[in-house]
């Protein structure tokens, strides 16, 4: 599953610590001090031709979200940064090691999310290390893109480049509908409402060039997959409610575990046909912590494409109802999203 979650920086805010924010200072300069042009590098000789084409693409991309899309018509991703690490960003998230609620962190400006982002993985693994010290569980997400929520001119780095076209149109799609509208304490909603207008949007993109609609497999396989996770994530819920003791309940997590990794087996044999996307994930050790991303992009996409379809598919009247419910509060916004679910 892709990863794409916001590290926002804590910049102009406070801060756990001093040294997180001098972290979180440095990395995001480091990024704004290296971007080029991306016309630039287009232009270059120097430039491989497989990068030139693909940052062609992008910035084709980055012009139909704000003329077709109605996003933000502003300089992110009209730069480009070549990395010098295989990622952007490694995301730290954490749980009680009975609970599958997510130790948050909150910052002034993001509002509360469910992890901490670090810019060096060498970090990433100490905050993991502390976290794990307090009896949590741990995981760490590894970040090929990420915003600021348009704090910044938020540039396309190289690990964006590996991915297929749909996925890299897409996340600018994505992140460039964070820019529009987010709402503190509301992942679901925040990703909910992204992820829509990623998807719908590469269907617009495609069909304006003249291309066949994405092949619906590799979807109704990430939410196959995503199903499962999360009735696996609801099986430990439950669990963790039951009066028995710690131990009790320590023993039926792990028996929990391995009752899922046998279904896995059987799944991907099965319906999903010998597709193995998800050997490498499941081939590391699972825990409360490694469930969380799953699930935060998918609740409510649903709900957004209702809400499309009732404002006639017209892009500025859609964002105008999603800012209307991103007005009301939290619990007004929940009944209103669960009466636009099909």
């Amino acid at each position: 599953m892709r990863v794409l979650l916001i590290v926002f920086a804590v910049l102009l805010a406070g801060c756990r610590s001093l040294g997180y924010y001098a972290h979180v200072a440095h990395g995001q300069a480091s990024l704004l001090m290296h971007r080029r042009s991306i016309d630039a590098v287009v232009a270059d000789p120097a430039t491989p031709d497989a990068t030139r084409r693909r940052l062609a693409l992008a910035s084709e991309a980055r012009r139909f979200a704000s003329s077709a899309l109605h996003l933000p018509d502003n300089r992110s991703y009209t730069y480009f940064v070549q990395l010098d690490r295989p990622w952007v960003a490694w995301n730290v998230f954490a749980t009680p090691p009975l609970s599958v609620s997510a130790v948050l962190h909150c910052f002034p400006v993001a509002g509360c999310v469910a992890y901490r982002g670090y810019f060096r993985e060498d970090l990433a693994r100490r905050e993991a290390a502390r976290e794990a010290a307090l009896g949590h569980d741990v995981a760490i997400g590894e970040v090929p893109a990420y915003s600021t929520l348009g704090w910044f001119a938020d540039p396309v780095v190289s690990s964006m480049l590996r991915w297929d076209d749909d996925t890299l149109v897409g996340t600018i799609f994505h992140e460039l509908a964070h820019q529009k509208i987010y709402v503190k304490n509301d992942s679901s909603f925040n990703e909910s409402y992204a992820n829509f207008v990623e998807n719908e949007g590469v269907r617009e993109w495609r069909r304006v060039r003249g291309l066949p609609a994405p092949d619906a497999r590799g979807d109704r396989l990430d939410h196959d997959f995503t199903v499962q996770v999360l009735a696996l994530r609801d099986r430990l819920k439950a669990l963790y409610a039951e009066p028995w003791s710690d131990d009790a309940k320590r023993v039926a997590k792990a028996e929990a575990f391995e009752v899922f990794r046998g279904h896995y087996v059987a799944w991907r044999q099965d319906d999903a046909d010998g597709d193995r996307r998800y050997d490498r994930w499941m081939s590391q050790p699972l825990n409360n912590a490694r469930l969380l991303p799953f699930g935060l992009y998918d609740t409510w996409v649903p709900s957004f494409d209702a809400l499309f379809q009732r404002e006639g598919r017209d892009w500025p009247a859609f964002f105008v109802a999603v800012k209307r419910l991103a007005a009301l509060s939290p619990g007004e916004r929940t009944r209103e999203l669960e009466r636009l679910k099909p």
